[in-house]
């Protein structure tokens, strides 16, 4: 009796926490682009100048300016990975503003200080003086005059270089201005009033603190050390995201009811403790991918149904070698101990030839084929423990109670035994 009390409290337990902490789960569960809508871009990078190499810190750097661009822009969670040698994958989802965004995303490349010496006009401004990638990275920043109007200070890594440009152009009669451009849109174009020998400089002209603090953002944000050209690009609206979301839920609800009756059909008491097993490898999975910061996409569902799957394999194969050991003749307690030694090396052979494909995939695949890896390498390690090793603690607990040694019980009949 105190071994079914044992059982019976810690699955009301379970299921206690389980029931409380899953809408949590569910609703700060990150949902992907093609769940939540979205768009996904895949950018090719090249050298800004045209001459070197794409080394994997400037790859990452570049990766790291775009998060920080995107994050400036109050967009919640994006997604920006780099791929291979010379790629980076950028996914935000719940976008509104998509071609909003993607201008933002495409005008650091081309971030350049321009004057007009020896252009045609005053305002031609056809020489680059200089590059985004020549100011210190995050050292532009919104100040205040004496009368409380904004400048942004900005710092570069050439102080030479910043010097000759400042005295050239204040050096002329009228003096020159310094113009700021992304791409072929002019920002600003400040007069450049005297010679900056220490690499630092402010940039006055502009209206507001608003429209300072976002010339400040292009400048530390913006110049990519890469230029970055679309390859590939994926869009969907939230609307079908949604349907998505709500079909997939809808199926994986029929599937789980499904499965959960088969299992009791079937195995009766093993298909039970089962099914117990079953809805907590799902918690279980489902808080660790939370605790991961994981984002739910459709692959990653797919490998999250593959890993129920495997998980149901699991039990069938355990409750078939229980079932075995008692056609047998073999009592309950030793069909029990039977059956769960002789299903441990098959299941545990399938679990490390799954292992081994997940690891393949993770390390050579790419993008969403990652994140379906990445999903099944956790449904299989914390399949391990929910539905190997907790299925026969369970099962131990409600044999040695001695109220459940029917063959009914285990989806065994007597004619099965006598027949042997």
């Amino acid at each position: 009796m105190n071994r079914m009390l044992a059982f019976v409290l810690v699955v009301l337990v379970s299921f206690g926490v389980i029931a409380w902490t899953s809408p949590g789960l569910l609703h700060d569960t990150k949902l992907g682009l093609d769940l939540k809508g979205g768009f996904e871009i895949l950018y090719e990078a090249s050298p800004l100048t045209g001459e070197g190499q794409v080394t994997k810190d400037s790859l990452n750097k570049t990766a790291e300016s775009i998060e920080k661009r995107i994050n400036s822009t109050g967009i919640a969670e994006p997604e920006v990975t780099t791929e291979g040698k010379n790629r980076i994958r950028v996914k935000i989802a719940g976008v509104a503003n998509e071609e909003e965004v993607r201008t933002m995303l495409k005008k650091p490349a081309s971030l350049t200080f321009r004057s007009a010496d020896g252009c045609k006009s005053e305002t031609d401004y056809c020489k680059i003086e200089l590059n985004g990638d020549e100011f210190v990275e995050g050292a532009a920043k919104v100040e205040y005059n004496n009368l409380r109007e904004p400048l942004v200070a900005i710092k570069v890594k050439d102080k030479k270089k910043f010097e000759e440009i400042s005295s050239r152009l204040s050096g002329s009669v009228p003096k020159q201005r310094l113009a700021i451009y992304l791409d072929e849109d002019l920002l600003s174009d400040p007069v450049v009033q005297s010679t900056f020998m220490d690499g630092t400089a402010v940039i006055s002209g502009q209206p507001t603190p608003a429209d300072a603090k976002a010339l400040a953002d292009t400048i530390n944000l913006g110049a990519l050390p890469l230029k970055l050209t679309e390859k590939y690009t994926q869009s969907v609206g939230a609307t079908l995201g949604q349907k998505s979301l709500e079909e997939t839920l809808l199926a994986g609800g029929i599937a789980s009811a499904m499965i959960l009756l088969f299992m009791f059909f079937f195995y009766r008491l093993p298909g039970l403790v089962a099914n117990i097993c079953l809805i907590v490898f799902v918690w279980l999975l489902l808080a660790v991918m939370w605790l991961m910061g994981a984002t739910l996409t459709l692959p990653g569902i797919a490998a999250f149904v593959l890993g129920i799957g495997i998980a149901v394999d699991s039990n069938i194969i355990t409750a078939e070698r229980i079932k075995d050991e008692i056609r047998s003749g073999k009592s309950i307690p030793s069909s029990l101990r039977a059956g769960n030694k002789n299903s441990f090396r098959t299941i545990i052979d399938a679990h490390i030839t799954n292992l081994i494909a997940g690891a393949v995939l993770y390390f050579i695949g790419q993008g969403s084929v990652k994140g379906f890896a990445v999903v099944l390498l956790a449904s299989i390690i914390i399949n391990i423990l929910t539905n190997i090793f907790l299925p026969r603690f369970f099962m131990h607990l409600i044999v040695k109670s001695g109220k459940f040694n029917k063959l009914s019980y285990y989806g065994v009949k007597e004619s099965e035994i006598r027949a042997l």
